[in-house]
């Protein structure tokens, strides 16, 4: 199937994802002004954007049911006016209380109900299931092309305003996704259909999930996912600025995340279709674990700024499409709202430490080395966690296992009784 011919959905999906995920990776550039408008260290900022994290997974299965139950788009248009609320409160907030409650609580709801796991779970009942990594790459991809978009812009209103002004600005943009939703009509695929047959409840899909190796397996290496990403787009500006380099060059090599992912998110998703997903997934955490190590070891500099940017950006988000291509190829699509919305709460989880952490060490210890140091070792477990994946479906492994029992049972030799003399 061509990009070109996917679902006028996949593109409301989109540009969705291009406004939530673009303003949520633009946080990290905010750091230091905030920190600065509140006289707090690091810690400060960097545990309001770990709760933030931490509150969007918590969230996060529960927007996944209710999208489930009652549709997309009416639990993206409820995220859209949170996401807009808690932008509009944070920029005007002139307590620590608020600004936690309203940057942490409002829009870490907010991006619950508008990011991948909704997107993605609307996507999933109306692509075909050959082409669902590759539909789950380009819509992935969005979120980078937002990163790249959003956060030039987010540079350029924060070097002739202020951070409020800046984060108002991004109020703004909410009524965009308010309005993509509103259009969004989600129908039920035939796939779908047939899994309605089966009549399976939530519950059911839960125990199923829950009681599966392969499934925590999944989780694992999604924690340290998230542990990546949060710690780099929060604490990555303000490394380069500790090694002396322009606030210009953090932007840029934030940008570069972004464009390159937009590559790197479809590329793994095709990939993910031609090949086994868990192989592919060991792979993208290989080249994660080089990169970063190549990064922490070489001088920083301008064009090792940028060249990071770009190649750790290649592997960003590409773990989005091959993970819950894994839990709908393995699962089913009729629950993946949930599913994968448990599976993103561990993603966030990982966020969390990966926030917090990074500016708890660099408050301690006056440098980020050893944290840079920890995200090569999770990244080199997290591709040995994959390989022993089993990716069948389970309704596949069931019909196995049911198929080989019989087999045994009717090879057992019959045994005749011993005649007993009299």
């Amino acid at each position: 199937m061509s990009i070109f011919r996917f679902p006028i959905l996949v593109w409301l999906g989109i540009g969705i994802l291009i406004i939530s995920l673009g303003i949520r990776q633009s946080f990290g550039i905010f750091m230091m002004p905030i920190s600065m408008s509140f006289d707090a260290g690091r810690e400060f900022f960097s545990l309001a954007i770990a709760l933030q994290n931490l509150l969007f997974g918590v969230f996060q299965p529960f927007t996944g049911m209710a999208a489930d139950r009652f549709g997309s788009k009416k639990v993206i248009m409820f995220g859209a006016l949170a996401y807009g609320l808690g932008l509009l409160l944070t920029s005007i907030s002139t307590s620590s209380e608020m600004f936690y409650i309203s940057i942490s609580m409002l829009i870490g709801l907010g991006l619950s109900a508008t990011s991948y796991v909704v997107v993605l779970g609307a996507v999933a009942k109306v692509v075909p299931v050959e082409h669902t990594a590759k539909a789950f790459g380009l819509t992935t991809a969005a979120g980078s092309f937002g990163m790249f978009a959003v956060i030039p812009g987010a540079q350029s209103l924060l070097s002739h305003f202020d951070w409020q002004t800046a984060l108002q600005v991004f109020a703004l943009l909410c009524c965009f996704m308010f309005a993509f939703a509103s259009f969004m009509k989600t129908a039920k695929s035939n796939e779908d259909n047939k899994e309605q047959l089966d009549d399976q409840t939530l519950k059911q899909a839960l125990t199923e999930a829950c009681t599966n190796r392969n499934y925590w397996l999944i989780h694992m290496g999604f924690f340290v996912c998230g542990f990546h990403v949060m710690f780099i787009a929060t604490h990555l500006p303000s490394y380069l600025a500790d090694k002396h380099l322009d606030a210009s060059t953090a932007a840029l090599a934030l940008a570069y995340v972004g464009i390159f992912n937009i590559f790197g998110s479809y590329f793994w998703g095709v990939m993910g279709d031609r090949f086994s997903k868990r192989y592919v997934m060991s792979a993208l955490y290989l080249v994660r674990t080089a990169v970063i190590a190549a990064f922490v070891t070489l001088p920083v500099t301008d064009n090792t700024a940028a060249i990071f940017g770009a190649a750790i950006g290649f592997c960003w988000l590409g773990t989005v499409p091959l993970t819950s291509g894994l839990v709908r190829q393995i699962f089913g699509a009729r629950y993946l709202s949930t599913l994968y919305g448990l599976v993103f709460f561990t993603h966030q989880v990982g966020s969390f430490l990966g926030a917090w952490v990074g500016g708890r060490i660099y408050d301690h210890y006056g440098s980020y080395e050893p944290i840079w140091w920890s995200t090569v070792v999770l990244a080199f477990i997290a591709a040995l966690l994959h390989l022993p994946i089993d990716d069948r479906p389970v309704s596949e492994v069931k019909l196995s296992k049911d198929n080989s029992e019989a087999n045994k049972n009717s090879e057992l030799p019959l045994v005749d009784k011993p005649i007993t003399s009299i």
